[in-house]
């Protein structure tokens, strides 16, 4: 461990924290040269080889993550243009299906028209590891693409669970804000928590960690984050 890391680790104490101090925390902990990404780690009681306790989802961050999102779109016609009009960084069916197909890979968020997914289906092998697909129930397959690229460009992000039950997501940089780095983990939480499956029992929110991605992870409070959205 070096020593700018021993130093970072000394001002987090071994104590579970509220949102608003940690938030404040991680920015004083952190210590690379480069605009650090700030990640939240929330463990959640699930069972997650069961798929109706799959939790997954959607939300907007209200101060964006900080990352530029480039974006593609599958569509034609009206859509097409809407979704260029949009912001989308490249749009296009069968062209656009081919040119992944060939190994160009230059975006990071993927969203289609539903009557093109039959065709965007080919690319599951290359798109669905790197979690791309586009899917309906994260908004990337619709006919609104205007709307679509609109909210990712606003900070739009997805969620899932892995396979230990965790989700993980970045909520911004350590140059941003204290109360901005607040806000965007609350609208995380709360829509992890909101999306709890009917089949849980027991504690669901188990533990929560904010860390910079050198730095060292700041446990939360658990059962006052989950007071706070009645959970």
């Amino acid at each position: 461990m070096g020593k700018k890391m021993q130093a970072a680790r000394t001002k987090v104490e071994a104590k579970q924290y509220s949102l608003k101090d940690a938030a404040a925390l991680v920015k004083q902990a952190a210590y690379a040269k480069f605009d650090e990404s700030v990640d939240l780690a929330i463990r959640l009681g699930i069972d997650p080889k069961r798929s109706d306790q799959m939790v997954r989802g959607t939300t907007v961050l209200p101060h964006g993550s900080g990352k530029q999102v480039r974006v593609v779109v599958f569509a034609k016609g009206e859509k097409e243009q809407e979704a260029k009009a949009a912001g989308a960084d490249h749009v296009g069916a069968d062209d656009l299906i081919e040119k992944i197909k060939g190994g160009w890979m230059d975006f990071d968020q993927a969203i289609s028209t539903p009557d093109l997914m039959g065709a965007v289906g080919k690319l599951g092998k290359v798109l669905g590891p790197r979690g791309l697909m586009p899917n309906p129930k994260t908004g990337t397959v619709t006919f609104e693409v205007g709307k679509a690229v609109a909210e990712i460009r606003k900070g739009r992000v997805e969620y899932k669970t892995e396979k230990a039950g965790i989700v993980q997501v970045s909520v911004g940089k350590v140059s941003f804000e204290a109360n901005k780095l607040h806000d965007n983990a609350s609208a995380i939480l709360e829509s992890v928590i909101k999306a709890r499956p009917a089949s849980v029992k027991g504690r669901y929110l188990r533990s929560a960690t904010l860390s910079s991605t050198m730095g060292p992870g700041i446990k939360l409070d658990p059962v006052a984050i989950a007071k706070q959205w009645d959970a």
